[in-house]
Order: C-alpha cells, then sequence, then structure tokens
C-alpha cells in the first residue's frame, strides 16, 4: 500500500518528545513489510540548519478564505524513506517548535501543515490508499482529505487513521485565529467560537488508534478522556488500541555504548557496575547494598509528581538512594532541589536533560519510578523492562499493558491503582523488601522482565490489518 504518514516531529531530524520517536519507528517497520510511505512534516529552523535539503518540487500555492500561502517542499532520503518537510519559513521560522510567543497560533501553524502535505502529495503524483494522522497537530488532514474543494478529488478513495499520543493536547483555537481553515467551520468541531483539531480529526477519521489498548478504554470515560469522552464513545466501533513498540537498538544493555558496562540476562554482573557509576556520577556514596530508584521524565503533574512529592520526605527515612533527571515545572523542580539539598547522600536531582543520563539511569537503577498520573503508552517503562530495572508504575494506559506486579507468576515489576502518596509509598517499600530481603527473587525478576520485548513490527503487523479492514 501507499502510505501517506503526517507527523510534527521525527527522531534525528527534530524531536522534542515521543512522538518523535513513532514517527521514525513506525514508518521505518511499515516499509519492512513491503509499503510504500512517505513522511511529510515541516521544515523548522532547527531541521534547516540540520539539513540543506533539495526542493522535491516546484513552488506550491493553497488559496484558503482568501489567503494565499505559497509554500516549498524539500526531500529527505531518511532510512531509505522519502521524507518531505514543508517550506514555509512565515510559520515554521521559530526555534522552538511549538512556540508560545509567536503572533500565529500553533493550532494555525499545523492545519497549514496538514493541509499542504495534502497538496504537496498530489503535486508529487503520490496517491495513498491510507493517510495516517498523528495527534491534534495533523488531525485535521482527516477532514481536508475529505471536503477541501482543492483535493479532495485526488483523495477520493484514501482512507485515514489518527493515532492519539496523548489527548491531553487537542489543538483548541480561537476560530477567528485559523485562517486556513476558517471556510470550513460549519463542518468542524467548534464550540464556543474556538476550534478542536482533535475533536475534529476524531469525527472525520476511519479509525482511530490510542497507543495502547488500555488508553482506548479511558480515552472513552470523562474521567480519563481529557473532555474528548463524547466524541469516542460515538465512534466506539472505529476505536481500536495499539501499542507502541520499542527501539531495542538504541536500547539494548548488550550493545549498548554509553553505559559503564554491558550485560545480558544470562550474564547480568554487569548491571552492578553500571550502579557504581550512576552513584558516582550524581555524587552518591557508592554502594551496592543500597537499593536505588531511578526516574527521567518531564517534571510535570502528568508524570505523578502530585504523589511523588508530598511522600518524598518521609521515603527518604528508608534505606534508599534517589535520582532524579528532567525539567518541566519551577512548582516541581524547586521542592525537588530543595529536598535534594537537605539529602545529599540520598537523592540527587537533576534539573537538566541529556540522552546519556536516561541511558545511566536505566541501567544503573534497581527500579524505575514511574508513578504516572495517566500514560497514554510510556516509553521508559519498556526500556527499564529491557535493562533490567523494575518499573513501579500506576496501573494506567501503556504502563499497565506491559508492567506486570511482583506478586503474578510473570511478574517484572510494581503496579499500584489508587491514585495517591501513600498507594505509591506502599508499592515502593514492597519494592524495598524485595532488594533488601529476597534477592534471589529480585535476580529472577529482572531476568523475567529483560526477556519482554515490545517490537515495533509487531505495531505494525496490526496497523496493517487495520488498513486491509478498511
Amino acid at each position: 500500500m501507499n502510505i501517506l504518514f503526517l507527523i510534527s516531529e521525527v527522531e534525528d531530524i527534530v524531536k522534542t518528545g515521543g512522538l518523535a520517536d513513532v514517527g521514525k519507528a513506525l514508518p521505518i517497520a511499515l516499509k519492512e513489510l513491503g509499503h510504500d510511505v512517505r513522511i511529510f512534516m515541516p521544515y523548522y529552523a532547527q531541521a534547516k540548519r540540520t539539513f540543506k535539503l533539495p526542493d522535491a518540487c516546484v513552488k506550491q500555492v493553497l488559496h484558503a478564505n482568501e489567503q494565499r500561502y505559497e509554500f516549498g517542499v524539500k526531500e529527505l532520503n531518511f532510512e531509505n524513506i522519502k521524507v518531505y518537510l514543508i517550506d514555509y519559513p512565515e510559520y515554521f521560522a521559530d526555534e522552538d517548535l511549538y512556540s508560545k510567543t509567536s503572533q500565529v497560533s500553533n493550532s494555525e501553524k499545523f492545519a497549514f501543515f496538514s493541509l499542504a502535505a495534502l497538496k504537496a502529495s498530489e503535486s508529487l503524483a503520490f496517491k495513498p490508499q491510507i493517510l495516517h494522522c498523528n495527534d491534534w497537530h495533523t488531525s485535521i488532514a482527516c477532514y481536508m482529505a475529505k471536503h477541501d474543494p482543492q483535493i479532495k478529488d485526488f483523495y477520493r478513495d484514501t482512507k485515514s487513521v489518527l493515532s492519539i499520543h496523548n489527548a491531553a493536547f487537542q489543538g483548541v483555537e480561537d476560530l477567528k485565529n485559523m485562517k486556513c481553515v476558517s471556510a470550513h467551520q460549519s463542518h468542524l468541531y467548534v464550540d464556543n467560537g474556538h476550534i478542536n483539531l482533535l475533536k475534529t480529526g476524531l469525527i472525520h477519521a476511519d479509525k482511530i488508534c490510542p497507543v495502547s489498548p488500555s488508553y482506548a478504554q479511558e480515552i472513552s470515560t470523562p474521567l480519563g478522556s481529557h473532555g474528548i469522552d463524547d466524541v469516542v464513545r460515538h465512534r466506539q466501533n472505529d476505536v481500536i488500541g495499539v501499542l507502541n513498540g520499542c527501539d531495542y537498538e538504541q536500547w539494548n544493555p548488550e550493545t549498548d555504548p554509553i553505559i559503564a558496562a554491558r550485560y545480558s540476562v544470562d550474564d547480568i554482573s554487569g548491571k552492578a557496575k553500571c550502579k557504581a557509576a550512576l552513584q558516582k556520577e550524581f555524587n552518591l556514596p557508592v554502594t551496592k547494598n543500597t537499593p536505588l530508584l531511578g526516574m527521567v521524565c518531564r517534571t510535570t503533574i502528568q508524570k505523578g509528581f502530585g504523589f511523588i512529592l508530598p511522600m518524598l520526605e518521609q521515603l527518604l527515612h528508608h534505606k534508599v538512594q534517589i535520582v532524579i533527571v528532567g525539567t518541566g515545572e519551577e512548582d516541581i523542580t524547586k521542592p525537588l532541589a530543595e529536598i535534594a539539598a537537605k539529602h545529599p547522600k540520598q537523592f540527587a536531582f537533576i534539573n537538566d536533560f541529556q540522552s546519556e543520563y536516561a541511558h545511566y539511569v536505566e541501567a544503573g537503577a534497581d527500579f524505575f519510578l514511574m508513578p504516572s498520573q495517566f500514560e497514554p503508552c510510556g516509553l521508559n517503562q519498556m526500556y527499564s523492562l529491557a535493562y533490567g530495572t523494575l518499573p513501579i508504575v500506576r496501573a494506567v494506559g501503556g504502563l499497565k499493558d506491559t508492567v506486570k506486579d511482583i506478586d503474578l507468576s510473570d511478574g517484572n515489576g510494581f503496579v499500584f491503582e489508587n491514585p495517591s502518596p501513600d498507594a505509591l509509598l506502599n508499592v515502593i517499600r514492597k519494592a524495598l523488601l524485595l532488594f533488601h530481603e529476597y534477592p534471589a527473587q529480585l535476580t529472577k525478576a529482572r531476568k523475567r522482565a529483560m526477556q519482554v520485548k515490545f517490537t515495533w513490527d509487531v505495531a505494525a503487523a496490526k496497523f496493517q490489518s487495520i488498513y486491509k479492514q478498511m
């Protein structure tokens, strides 16, 4: 099949988060199944500095609501996949991919990008059977392909899939700031004069694919949906959760060039050296007899800091070390820094992010903290399992689908449900008890964890099945 893949970022081109991992890995896996996948993304300032690219075709022109948009299309051969980048400096010259200061709203930028990508694919004579859109940034393409008079004839037989990576972000914007789509307003999801790009996509996509089966269930409920449950329930028969995969070429303790020592499920002795290196790197006492909890994430409420901060100093009464790496909200980073200053021999907080730090923590920690308030899929728990670092997670979204509690015969981590600091503290104590009192069981659990795999070829095969159904 011909697959037109629209996404806002792709790892190794431009990346701000886990969405970019999918933007790279899933198209590669689909191509390996024999499909012709073409990726479209914006030609950001960051990408321009890294990649000086040729034109893929002549300048393109879009007309929308009496506006004339003239844009270029650049071409990059990436992992044997053609990536086309929409070159429109008026919208994509900012240093930040998602600008907070630009006079043009992010919703307008990405609505334009979606329409421009569809127009460019027609000019390049790439006629897709499948249009695969990702999150709010490109969700309106599901509508435009069917209804915009400039392109709808070309996409008459195209079916659309909308992957939901995080429903908390929906592209809500005052319609008066949406020049390129306002002419369509009678067909868009508009509430009190504001367009909701994600809900518009949910209404018009042929299939809706949240990034894990449990998240697919959660977004149909008022509690877990961030307000999209009404639309999701209406489309329930077209909602199919597809679990993301993990890039085991990048996250593999047997081959990882960044960590202090390599190790495998057959010989995990190198993990002790990685722990010592992690302790040394962040100025904690080097000891193998103290359990070490690690965490790498954006410091936001979503990641569970509403549960962590109230019980953190109580946890530090135990024989334990903690390393947290991440940047984000000051009302979280400030108290973390203060607690770390009070307990320098037990707790290290690194208000920074470097990719090396993530590898250090995954390899060196005994347990990985991921007590998310919500987690559509999550990748760090998959990395942790691969490194034999038992995850401590809340039973939500993809965490629920990938981590099994230690009390089960095939347990590979620690799972709690109640969203409270006490519930988190109790499950951590359970992990500490296993470390101190049952080392043989801990080793067996680590080996079970390291044998669990969530591969992109499985996810790609699932998508292939969905495409064929359509």
